[in-house]
C-alpha cells in the first residue's frame, strides 16, 4: 500500500530538472529534487523508479525517501525541497541592563587571590550579587565578545 503518491505538473518538474542539472544549490536540495523526480507518477514522467532503485543510486534511506514524499504531498514543493524552519523560540535571559552590569563589573577589580576576572568567575559573581538567576560561563563569554570587552588589560611594548 503506497501511503504518499508524488504527482508533479510539467512546471514543477521543469523546476526540479534545473535544480538538480545546473547551478548552485544545497546537496539536500539537489537529492529532494532527484527523488521526487523519480518517484513521480503524474502524467509527465517516462519511467517511475522504485523507492529501492532510487534509495541504492543516491547512497540515502528508505526512510529519507518516504520523509520527502510525505512533505512534497502534505506540504507541498517548497517546504519539500528546503525543509520546515525551525518554530521554536526561545526566552531571552539577557537583557541590556544585565550585560551592563556583567561589563562594569568585567572592569572592576577581580576578587583577592585573583590577578584578574575569569569567565567562571564572573557567572558565579553575577548569580552572587541576584543580576541573573543562573548563567553559564559561555554566555558570559558570547555577551563579553559582543561587547569588545578586553577582560585581559593592556599590554605593555
Amino acid at each position: 500500500m503506497k501511503k504518499f503518491t508524488v504527482t508533479l505538473t510539467r512546471e514543477e518538474r521543469v523546476e526540479l530538472q534545473k535544480i538538480s542539472s545546473q547551478g548552485k544549490h544545497r546537496s539536500q536540495k539537489v537529492l529532494n529534487a532527484l527523488v521526487l523526480l523519480g518517484c513521480d507518477e503524474g502524467a509527465y514522467q517516462e519511467k517511475r523508479s522504485t523507492n529501492e532503485e532510487i534509495s541504492r543510486v543516491l547512497k540515502i534511506s528508505m526512510r529519507k525517501i518516504d520523509r520527502v514524499k510525505k512533505r512534497f504531498v502534505v506540504d507541498g514543493l517548497d517546504v519539500a525541497l528546503n525543509g520546515r524552519k525551525g518554530s521554536r523560540v526561545y526566552a531571552k535571559k539577557v537583557d541590556g541592563d544585565f550585560e551592563a552590569h556583567l561589563v562594569a563589573l568585567s572592569c572592576s577589580d577581580p576578587p583577592k587571590g585573583f590577578t584578574r576576572w575569569s569567565l567562571r568567575l564572573l557567572a558565579d559573581r553575577v548569580v552572587e550579587l541576584d543580576y541573573i538567576d543562573n548563567i553559564s560561563h559561555e554566555s558570559i563569554r558570547r555577551i563579553l565578545k559582543k561587547t569588545n570587552s578586553n577582560l585581559g588589560g593592556t599590554r605593555g611594548g
